[in-house]
């Protein structure tokens, strides 16, 4: 069975996420979206992309138990620098993407949502960065991406608190482009993606080009910081029991060490 499918119509592409319940962002998944990436720039046909999860979610998050099989500091800092690098290509693709959110975009989900050049989502989804929820830390450069969209204020409230915000929320917040019902956010997307996909594709290849001049450019030494503290984090007691807790359905028991 396929873990993202790829389709292409009216020079639209639809990339979509296959690995239910939860859609969790494992690393067999992320390199998926990589080679599809690739796949997109080759065949040259579409002008933009539709990323969206099949089933109940976006994605709920990155897969916490694949977690468990690291050991090192160097293997969890090379875990985040793999996945940060992959959602930079996202965000400096040559073509729009456009984020189709539905149920939930949590933790990695949110991350490569936000990697995305626009998000459209359903008002009730939830979305938000829980991971200090399992004692550990974003690591898909979630800590530099959330304070551009919301600000420093609400992105230390929301990581902190590890607790999501609705889509109606995130769209208030300048988190998502707009919001939606369930029954109309996929023909709101796609109908996007069609003005979109109707202008010229050099012009649109050079708008790519230019906007992400707007960043700051500390954003590198930014995520490169944070895949390092990632790993640190990942070397503490209370991140093993953190993601023990989370695996095993129960409250975490934090020692602060």
């Amino acid at each position: 069975m396929s873990i993202m499918d790829l389709t292409i119509a009216d020079k639209v592409a639809y990339l979509t996420i296959k690995s239910p319940p939860a859609n969790a962002l494992s690393s067999k998944i992320i390199a998926r979206l990589d080679e599809l990436l690739t796949q997109i720039e080759n065949e040259a046909e579409a002008k933009v992309l539709v990323l969206q999860g099949e089933g109940r979610f976006f994605s709920a998050g990155a897969d916490i138990k694949e977690f468990t099989s690291l050991q090192e500091a160097s293997e969890y800092e090379s875990l985040a620098k793999n996945g940060q690098d992959i959602f930079q290509r996202v965000e400096h693709f040559s073509l729009p993407v456009i984020a189709s959110i539905h149920g939930a975009a949590l933790g990695g989900g949110l991350e490569l949502a936000m990697a995305c050049h626009i998000r459209y989502a359903t008002a009730d989804a939830k979305i938000g960065l829980p991971e200090m929820n399992l004692g550990i830390i974003p690591g898909f450069a979630g800590t530099q991406r959330l304070p551009r969209y919301v600000g420093n204020a609400r992105a230390y409230e929301m990581i902190l608190t590890g607790e999501p915000i609705s889509g109606k929320q995130a769209e208030e917040w300048g988190l998502v482009n707009r919001t939606f019902e369930e029954d109309d956010l996929a023909e709101n997307v796609h109908q996007l993606a069609q003005k979109i996909a109707a202008k010229s594709k050099p012009g649109i290849n050079r708008i790519m080009q230019l906007i992400p001049y707007a960043n700051t450019s500390q954003f590198e030494e930014g995520v490169k910081k944070e895949a390092s503290l990632f790993g640190d984090v990942f070397g503490s007691e209370d991140a093993k029991e953190g993601v023990s807790a989370f695996i095993e359905k129960r409250a975490a028991n934090f020692k602060d060490k």
